[in-house]
């Protein structure tokens, strides 16, 4: 087998990366991830340089990969390690660059060490984890960081030395509901009415929903969609991650998996809430509005695709990152995982002992926070 870098995913055909067995994700596919490089949201001066790692056997063919970046910062990653960053600094070293194995401002969990169908996945696992490592040290990058991992990933990665770090994340799981009213009939009385009460509101002020597909959606109402989404990010301090070309060009390349949620007042749009779906699950990505409306959030954002995961009768909703007022909604605590290694051997020590005091955290406060959920007692079994 022989093992590389490339700079760009483009100079894979799609066909051979989609091949991987793991594409299902929407945010792995090629053409996503293409369009990433393609809009200029990674690369240049982004401070995501793509470094994706990729093994051949000997007949040439892509068996294993990994999407993988060097990074100058810590933004857009949602695994928070400003404070590491900071330790380097104090010791007048330097954190960045750092490799990270992650998608683009998507925290998402999912295949990270993605194989080949039929190829001998634990073995290719184990060769990528290592070469992970011995690509940080060639490039001499201060550590590997691989983010929101599935379990077969994280062991090989801890069996090739990384460390573990849990977090907190809030899902949706469809346990067979028949419609909205049979989910909200597992609640206990007054969670019921409260979310009753929001929808009530929303339609009270007379805003109604379309449902569009990637295949419906045009680059000018790409322009008013992602002017909603903008906003949202400046009123936070921020500018965009992604752009309307971007966006864009996912739907025309993937339209089974872009959704989106368009709410409107008399015809004219007022708010808007971005999705992606694949492998049975949907995840809200973005979403703003061109005021604040009483629970608009909440409509646009969970119940509307509550309601579409129940309809087409798929397995689970992940709405994005943080926010315990998702708990009230039905949306459950859980723990998700990423794996981490640093070059220094003192940094990594004490990197250790935090995160072992870190997990033991998080997975008190998922225990705490799972008594809060809106679920009569026996109705839902939470993870």
């Amino acid at each position: 087998m022989k093992a590389g870098i490339i700079a760009r995913v483009a100079d894979l055909p799609a066909a051979e990366w989609d091949a991987l067995d793991a594409t299902q994700h929407p945010f792995l596919r090629h053409a996503f991830l293409d369009a990433l490089e393609t809009t200029g949201c990674v690369g240049g001066d982004t401070g995501w340089l793509p470094y994706h790692l990729v093994i051949r056997d000997v007949a040439g063919v892509l068996v294993a990969a990994v999407p993988q970046y060097l990074k100058a910062h810590s933004w857009g990653e949602f695994v928070f390690d400003w404070g590491w960053a900071q330790g380097y600094l104090r010791a007048g070293l330097e954190y960045y660059p750092k490799l990270l194995a992650a998608i683009p401002f998507t925290p998402v969990t999912g295949p990270r060490l993605l194989v080949r169908a039929g190829a001998d996945a634990t073995a290719l696992r184990a060769a990528l984890a290592a070469l992970l490592l011995e690509s940080a040290r060639t490039c001499g990058a201060s550590g590997a960081h691989v983010n929101f991992t599935l379990p077969d990933d994280q062991a090989a990665l801890e069996q090739a030395g990384f460390m573990r770090r849990h977090d907190c994340r809030f899902l949706w799981r469809n346990h067979g509901y028949r419609d909205f009213d049979d989910f909200l009939g597992t609640f206990r009385s007054d969670k019921r009415k409260k979310a009753r009460r929001e929808r009530r509101r929303v339609a009270e002020s007379g805003i109604t929903f379309r449902t569009l597909r990637g295949e419906e959606l045009d680059s000018a109402l790409w322009g008013v969609i992602f002017g909603f989404s903008e906003q949202t990010f400046l009123r936070h301090g921020n500018a965009h991650y992604l752009s309307v070309e971007f966006l864009t060009r996912v739907a025309l390349r993937l339209p089974e998996t872009v959704m989106v949620k368009l709410a409107e007042r008399e015809g004219l749009p007022v708010a808007a809430a971005i999705f992606f779906a694949g492998g049975g699950w949907l995840y809200g990505r973005y979403w703003g509005s061109a005021q604040a409306e009483d629970s608009l959030h909440f409509e646009a954002c969970y119940y509307q695709g509550i309601e579409y995961c129940i309809e087409h009768g798929l397995q689970g909703f992940d709405p994005g990152t943080q926010g315990e007022h998702k708990i009230a909604r039905g949306f459950e605590p859980t723990r998700t995982c990423s794996a981490h290694w640093l070059a220094h051997p003192g940094f990594a020590d004490a990197v250790a002992r935090y995160l072992e005091r870190e997990r033991a955290a998080v997975d008190e406060y998922i225990c705490a926070s799972s008594a809060h959920l809106p679920f009569q007692r026996g109705k839902v079994s939470p993870p």
